[in-house]
């Protein structure tokens, strides 16, 4: 079976939350300037970790019995 049949592969959805991560950081460490669109950079930044988040704990629960990252107790 091919990478493309079966499906995204772990490390690369890894590297690019992790990247997306570190794109998050550097924002942060910069200032808000009065009326930009500092904020919506901000909340795309977030969403688009958000999403490589949630696409990479799904890989790692298609091999768990119930096909899901278990819940945290948190």
């Amino acid at each position: 079976m091919s990478e493309k049949e079966a499906g995204p592969s772990l490390e690369p959805t890894l590297n690019e939350w992790l990247k997306a991560r570190e794109e998050t950081r550097a924002h942060l460490t910069t200032a808000p300037p009065p009326g930009s669109g500092w904020a919506q950079r901000l909340a795309d930044l977030l969403a688009t970790e958000e999403s490589w988040q949630t696409q990479y704990t799904e890989l790692l629960g298609r091999d768990t019995p119930d096909h899901r990252f278990p819940r945290s107790n948190r």
